[in-house]
């Protein structure tokens, strides 16, 4: 069967019905754009108060890390009756341990040599910005020491430690029970005499 034959007029739109089923770029509607849109905004609008706590998290890694390894100084002093010393090189940015010798004949710290006591450089990003010893002063340069004593007591310590944000934790060494608090931002206890 044959079908008759078409007009010029028929034909033209069939042409131009081909021609733009061919030329049609399969795509997203403006429709499917907005909600893509809208979505990725509300999910921006959930993340983004996260994004903070990513910064500060490295700071108070940091700040946890001293304060175990201060905690962990006070009961090895006291449990195994020998004076250690936590000694903050602020210039370096590091903090390392060392012991009393008990046989030398004049006082002397041997750097602590255990797998505990290694030095602990900080990250670039963070810095001990100030160490305050009591009796000693505030250090914001060079080379400060904390003492940890065979009788259970610590010099009573306060540590600023600071991130490139300009973020501040503070760390306070209680003197009689040794343990350390922790503070977020820039806090000097009362009786803290520089």
């Amino acid at each position: 069967m044959n079908s008759p034959p078409r007009s010029p007029a028929r034909r033209a739109i069939a042409a131009r019905a081909r021609s733009a089923a061919s030329s049609a770029v399969p795509g997203f509607t403006l429709l499917e754009l907005a909600i893509v849109i809208f979505i990725m905004g509300l999910m921006l609008t959930l993340v983004l108060p996260y994004l903070g706590g990513f910064r500060q998290a490295a700071l108070r890694s940091q700040a946890r890390r001293l304060a175990g390894r201060a905690t962990f100084l006070y009961d090895e002093a006291a449990g195994h009756k020998v004076v250690l010393r936590l000694t903050f090189d602020i210039d370096r940015n590091f903090y390392a341990v060392a012991s009393l010798d008990p046989y030398a004949l004049q006082p002397v710290f041997l750097p602590d040599r255990s797998p505990t006591g290694r030095p602990v450089v900080l990250p670039a990003a963070i810095r001990i910005r100030d160490v305050t010893v009591e009796g000693i002063g505030t250090f914001n340069r060079g080379i400060i020491s904390t003492n940890f004593y065979p009788e259970g007591y610590v010099d009573a310590t306060v540590v600023h430690l600071e991130d490139a944000s300009g973020h501040v934790m503070t760390l306070i060494f209680t003197p009689l029970t040794g343990k350390v608090l922790i503070n977020n931002g820039d806090f000097m206890p009362k009786g803290m005499f520089n």
